[in-house]
């Protein structure tokens, strides 16, 4: 199979705040008003958060059935650890971004314990946004400057 690219467009307007856009889609990210933000959408962190909440969710719903997994419910709450003075650049020593990444997925079912189980982890080996962050991408950046 070819691979597939997918396509994003961030862009700054007032203060902190930014219009991303994917296909036909847009969100505003923002940061809280005490990181000097107009908290008007949720920050990048938690927008990473709730992408691999959400594609857990999504791997659950396309293969439970073939994992014969009764899915009456599905919900993923998903929290990370960041110390602000990494990026802030107040301790050099700090990681600038996510040190720890935790999901607790809770799950309405019928089906025994043992193949939830499974599935969970059959969900945490599949979901590409949980892979992206164990395994980084390589990540290329080009500079384009407009005058």
């Amino acid at each position: 199979m070819a691979i597939e690219v997918f396509k994003s467009t961030a862009q700054l307007t007032d203060g902190m705040r930014v219009e991303c856009v994917a296909r036909d889609h847009t969100i505003i990210l923002d940061e809280p008003k005490e990181l000097g933000g107009t908290d008007t959408g949720m920050n990048p962190v938690e927008a990473v958060l709730c992408a691999l909440g959400a594609c857990k969710c999504i791997v659950a719903r396309c293969f439970a059935k073939a994992h014969r997994i009764d899915l009456q419910d599905f919900r993923v709450e998903v929290e990370g650890d960041l110390d602000p003075d990494g990026f802030m650049g107040k301790n050099k020593d700090a990681k600038i971004g996510l040190s720890e990444i935790r999901s607790k997925i809770y799950i309405k079912s019928s089906s025994p314990k043992e193949d939830i189980e499974k599935f969970v982890e059959f969900i945490d080996r599949t979901c590409p946004v949980a892979d992206t962050l164990t395994n980084s991408p390589k990540m290329v950046t080009e500079l384009k400057i407009e005058r």
